[in-house]
């Protein structure tokens, strides 16, 4: 590897199982100002991170995001917000009337929040300490917007959970990523023949044919309880932005 900072991004990985080990305050600092360090658009930091201290919170968290129990043992749970409403604030603070917020700044915030989040994730692995991205924090979006008591033009992004790794976590081979040349396109987006998919999951399928594979992966994820319920969530948050009527 070329340097040490390559080296972790290549042997990160996500830590579902942690030590009772406490996570010390200098080192949740160090990480809480790295993620701050993160590029921002126009340096406004269009995110609001919530540090979820309360156990009887995590525990509800742990629920809420699809039953992922192992949750509630972490030692530092953080959700990074799209804030959209903060700078509201600071306009009006100065006598002036602020826009509406659109869909474009929610983008814009949620790009913000989650490089905030990825600096966290690095700056934690750098110090020994694991994490693990929970994409369902956008699930249950009633319920989750009275347990964070997040108002209106703010959104759970992500939620990244952190601690040490047991023994089994640090060992526990990362999955393979794809090839540069499965994910990079020069210039221009291209699809992909059938002969250049099935060549980009070669030796990937365990043992099963690419439509076998690929059927059981599609059930599991695309359509499944959870992935449905985010896009409904997901509506939930977007009538802010996109003046979606409400429901009668």
């Amino acid at each position: 590897m070329a340097n040490d900072i390559i080296r972790s991004l290549y042997e990160r990985k996500s830590v579902r199982a942690f030590t009772g080990e406490e996570i010390t305050q200098e080192d949740k600092n160090s990480i809480l100002q790295a993620a701050l360090q993160a590029p921002s658009a126009g340096c406004q930091l269009l995110y609001t991170i919530l540090d979820i201290t309360d156990e009887n919170k995590k525990e509800r968290l742990a629920v809420l995001c699809d039953n992922q129990l192992f949750m509630a043992k972490a030692k530092m749970v953080l959700v990074f917000c799209a804030d959209c409403r903060k700078w509201l604030s600071f306009y009006e603070e100065a006598g002036l009337k602020p826009r509406v917020p659109g869909a474009g700044d929610l983008l814009l915030a949620v790009e913000d929040a989650l490089i905030a989040a990825q600096n966290a994730v690095t700056a934690a692995e750098s110090l020994g300490i694991g994490s693990c991205y929970i994409g369902d924090v956008m699930e249950n979006a009633e319920e989750m917007k009275t347990l964070l008591q997040l108002p209106e033009y703010v959104y759970p992004a992500c939620l990244l959970i952190f601690g040490h790794p047991t023994e089994q976590q640090k060992e526990r081979k990362k999955p393979e990523r794809f090839r540069v040349s499965d994910i990079v396109c020069e210039n221009s987006y291209q699809d992909k023949s059938g002969a250049q998919i099935r060549e980009m999951f070669s030796g990937r399928t365990d043992g099963k044919s690419y439509e076998e594979w690929m059927e059981a992966f599609w059930k599991r994820k695309y359509e499944s309880d959870f992935s449905r319920e985010m896009n409904r969530s997901m509506e939930i948050y977007l009538r802010d932005f996109l003046d979606i009527e409400q429901p009668d």
